[in-house]
């Protein structure tokens, strides 16, 4: 009776299998030949796929020498076809742009005028109001933009669990927030004015600090920080 290959990976008990170890461990807790394993999918009919990751590794003297390898060569390995050959290829390719590649910045700010003038171009045309967050680093570079709500600002709606859970998964240390008023008036509501004093408590019980919120209109901005008292609490 034929063999099906998606049945290797059976083998291996289930609390053993790399797949379930990541999710359950998280990706650092893996050996590299389990992580090769998750690549491979599958074994052969004399090894199931720990152990034929396990071998493959004993193959190359290092990391290194792994990575400089050719899909040739990773066929000359028993057990490795054209397929895995390729799959381990490109996912060593994705993996050597990814580690030299930069963290993406959308600017610098140096001011409030210079976030309110950058914040007009992003936002003043919308027609539905939106609330978006400019995740800043210690020197005041946008690390990260995006837009966490859309609809009308309220304690119901804008809540800063969101925008932290966002702040934290970056070398967060300064947020902006701004929202824009479709109407144009900015005069900051007295909803505008509470989820602000949200933010900054919120703020320094995480030490990130709330450098602003801004309220954008047609073509003009307001700071609260500079047109109210909320940062001064």
């Amino acid at each position: 009776m034929p063999i099906k290959m998606s049945s290797f990976i059976q083998e291996v008990p289930k609390d053993a299998q790399p797949r379930e170890r990541l999710v359950n461990f998280g990706e650092k807790a893996l050996a590299t030949h389990e992580l090769l394993a998750i690549i491979f999918r599958t074994g052969t009919r004399e090894e199931n796929v720990l152990q034929l990751s396990a071998r493959f590794m004993q193959t190359f003297e290092s990391l290194y020498d792994l990575r400089q390898a050719s899909i040739d060569e990773f066929q000359l390995v028993k057990g490795i076809g054209p397929i895995k050959a390729i799959e381990l290829k490109a996912a060593i390719e994705l993996g050597a742009r990814i580690s030299s590649s930069d963290m993406p910045k959308f600017g610098h700010i140096t001011s409030t005028r210079s976030a309110g003038q950058w914040l007009i171009q992003e936002m003043s045309d919308l027609q539905q109001e939106h609330l978006m967050v400019l995740f800043l680093n210690t020197k005041n570079e946008i690390i990260k933009k995006k837009t966490i709500f859309m609809g009308t600002v309220n304690s119901s709606v804008a809540h800063p669990r969101e925008i932290f859970k966002e702040a934290v998964k970056y070398p967060t240390a300064r947020l902006i927030i701004a929202h824009n008023h479709p109407s144009g008036d900015t005069e900051p509501s007295h909803a505008d004015l509470y989820f602000t004093r949200r933010m900054i408590a919120c703020g320094e019980l995480m030490g990130i600090e709330i450098l602003d919120h801004l309220i954008i209109g047609q073509n003009q901005y307001l700071s609260l920080r500079e047109s109210s008292d909320v940062f001064d609490e």
